[in-house]
């Protein structure tokens, strides 16, 4: 007996408000049922002394000093702009009047 019923699928679908004809409901029963197999044969191969992982390879964050390094000056970051006022870039206005 699959966890998934016909009936589920139909009530499933009217609250998406998405219409499935008969053949529909049938097929997409079957798929969900194959769904809930799968993710409860999963569930059971999962033990206690199994730690759960996020990723198949041991990741490590690199941290390093939040230093401040060489910066630009605005004359030497506004060098190769298009166009510009004062100490920074004129881009073409996007919104009517805002």
């Amino acid at each position: 007996m699959s966890a998934i019923s016909r009936e589920d699928v139909a009530h499933l679908a009217q609250l998406a408000h998405i219409e499935m004809s008969d053949a529909e409901l049938d097929k997409m029963t079957g798929e969900l049922g194959v769904i809930v197999e799968s993710i409860a044969s999963v569930s059971e191969a999962a033990s206690a002394d199994v730690p759960a992982t996020t990723h198949p390879i041991a990741l490590s964050n690199v941290f390093r000093e939040d230093v401040v390094g060489p910066t630009l000056t605005a004359e030497e970051a506004l060098m190769n702009a298009p166009d510009s006022v004062d100490t920074r870039f004129k881009v073409p206005a996007i919104l009517d009047g805002e």
